[in-house]
């Protein structure tokens, strides 16, 4: 979202828990087990050294780089 500043205003989707609880339609825990699961998270641009993608690399400063390539 090109309209915010950091990720602090980005909703996180959080995903069933049985997602985490389960592979295919078995049970790996116990059925009550509490379980965050979040669809993503959030990085702090300040951890991320390159954003690579399949039209090139981007390096920092993000947002000029970002914008420049959704132009493309």
């Amino acid at each position: 979202d090109f309209s915010l500043e950091t990720g602090a205003g980005i909703p996180i989707e959080e995903r069933q828990p049985d997602e985490v609880r389960k592979i295919g339609s078995k049970l790996i825990t116990v059925p009550d087990l509490p379980v965050r699961n979040p669809a993503f998270d959030v990085t702090p641009a300040r951890l991320i050294s390159a954003i690579i993608t399949e039209r090139g690399v981007l390096r920092p400063p993000f947002g000029p780089a970002i914008k420049k390539l959704a132009r493309k």
